[in-house]
């Protein structure tokens, strides 16, 4: 009776301790689930805050639209900010471009009235007539004209603070062509954010 009994237990204890296995395996196995299944639903957070962001609910993968600034304009493209009086040009027929060199179109822009001024050193006076160019559309000239004032002003304060030496000198001519760009850019992004001017150009150049 008592090897029955003993039997009974020695098997009995065998299968307690198969549940308590069994059960840490079960215990386990959910943990395992439980971490695969976060895994899985940070996955899928991931991918639907990717989606939202790119379909523009948290803002554009793209950033911030560009500001609407002058574009470049290529040749025998029309220009889509034309300056009054362009159907005259127009009129007298489409100019034809040479294959090399820059592929996008220059415009110009000349000022009516000369610039005169002293020079910084000397009792001698400068006087030089002027012109602008771009490649951007129209924009670009259209403000050159409309702010022509406060372009002469700053002008004529780069004249002023030109030596004779420079005037004599190819380089120094050079020199004062770029300080002279600049100034004209300068007035533009002051006033309209953004400059655009490649060069100024010396159509007349005289000094007394």
């Amino acid at each position: 009776m008592s090897k029955d009994k003993d039997k009974d237990k020695e098997q009995g204890g065998w299968d307690g301790v198969e549940r308590r296995q069994s059960a840490r395996g079960s215990g386990k196995g959910g943990m395992i689930k439980l971490a695969l299944g976060g895994v899985l639903l940070l996955g899928a957070g991931a991918g639907g805050a990717y989606g939202a962001y790119a379909a523009g609910l948290f803002g554009s993968p793209e950033g911030a639209s560009e500001p609407d600034q002058p574009k470049l304009v290529l040749k025998g493209a029309e220009d889509p900010y034309p300056l009054p009086g362009a159907e005259k040009a127009k009129d007298a027929g489409a100019p034809v471009y040479g294959e090399g060199g820059s592929k996008y179109r220059t415009a110009y822009y000349s000022f009516e009235e000369s610039f005169t001024s002293n020079l910084a050193d000397s009792p001698g006076l400068i006087q030089v007539e002027l012109a602008v160019s771009t490649r951007r559309d129209g924009r670009v000239l259209q403000w050159v004209k409309n702010h022509e004032l406060a372009i002469r002003s700053a002008i004529l304060a780069q004249l002023a603070a030109t030596t004779e030496a420079e005037v004599y000198d190819v380089e120094g001519k050079q020199k004062l062509a770029r300080r002279l760009t600049s100034a004209v850019n300068g007035v533009l992004e002051e006033n309209e954010g953004f400059g655009g001017i490649d060069a100024v150009h010396f159509r007349g150049f005289l000094v007394q």
